[in-house]
């Protein structure tokens, strides 16, 4: 037969101390949870990033091909998802100072909506000043703008090192070292981007851009490069067209920019661009 008497349950006896050692564990065990979590939360706000979604929203491209340079951008202005205004102008010319120590045009020239204005450039050379454009804040770019007229001024003619002049004041002081902007600066002889990096750079194959849809226009005005039929503004148009349909925050109310480049001369009397 089977013996089915359910076993006897054995009796554990906690005493006093055995209570003590168990109440010392479950508060141990509850401290090290609290101090894990906080550690875990702590690293989570620490790696969330803190750029604004507005850093990104433009497309800037420069080109320089067949004796001219051509500087074209877009007009959309946008915070976060959502379109502020399309036709901005983020595209300028800084022309240099006269004899008599003023401007020929006015670096804080702006219109009611946020965009410079061409007041007194009626009349002026097209192929004279440099050219900017910038992408990014607004306010940070002109910051950066009107230390760039500043350099062009210490430094006349002399474009790179007026760039690099400003880059190292971008990078090394505390104030400028805040800006949130990228610029790309051309003139006759040359053309360069310039970034809070401290980065100077100047094209290889006489193509530059920043900004959300840079990448795009680049690689679309590189594979016109080759084309010998297509002027620096074709290839700048093209390349913008481009990058509006495929970058959200480029749109296709171009402002563009040209100059014609100025041959230098070797040393053995040949031109050469």
């Amino acid at each position: 037969h089977t013996n089915l008497t359910p076993p006897t349950p054995t009796r554990v006896t906690i005493n006093n101390t055995n209570m003590n050692a168990l109440t010392h564990l479950a508060r141990q065990s509850t401290r090290q949870s609290a101090s894990l979590t906080s550690t875990f939360t702590r690293s989570i706000h620490t790696t969330i990033p803190t750029h604004s979604p507005d850093w990104h929203g433009t497309t800037i491209v420069c080109v320089r091909k067949n004796g001219r340079v051509c500087m074209m951008g877009d007009g959309m202005v946008s915070m976060g998802n959502t379109i502020v205004k399309p036709n901005a102008k983020k595209i300028r010319r800084i022309y240099p100072k006269t004899s008599g120590g003023e401007r020929s045009s006015s670096p804080n020239n702006l219109s009611s909506e946020g965009d410079t204005t061409k007041d007194g450039d009626e009349g002026k050379d097209e192929n004279a000043g440099t050219v900017v454009g910038f992408a990014g804040t607004t306010a940070d770019a002109f910051t950066l703008l009107d230390r760039l007229e500043g350099k062009l001024d210490e430094y006349p003619g002399q474009l790179a090192r007026s760039c690099v002049e400003l880059a190292k004041g971008w990078r090394t002081d505390k104030y400028l070292r805040r800006l949130e902007a990228s610029l790309l600066v051309a003139d006759k002889k040359a053309m360069f981007e310039i970034t809070g990096n401290g980065d100077v750079l100047e094209s290889h194959d006489g193509v530059l851009g920043v900004g959300s849809g840079s990448s795009f226009a680049m690689a679309a005005a590189r594979a016109q490069m080759d084309n010998p039929d297509l002027s620096a503004e074709d290839v700048a148009k093209k390349a913008m067209q481009i990058a509006s349909e495929m970058c959200i925050y480029t749109n296709d109310n171009f402002t563009i920019e040209s100059l014609a480049m100025e041959e230098e001369k070797s040393t053995d009397g040949v031109d050469k661009e």
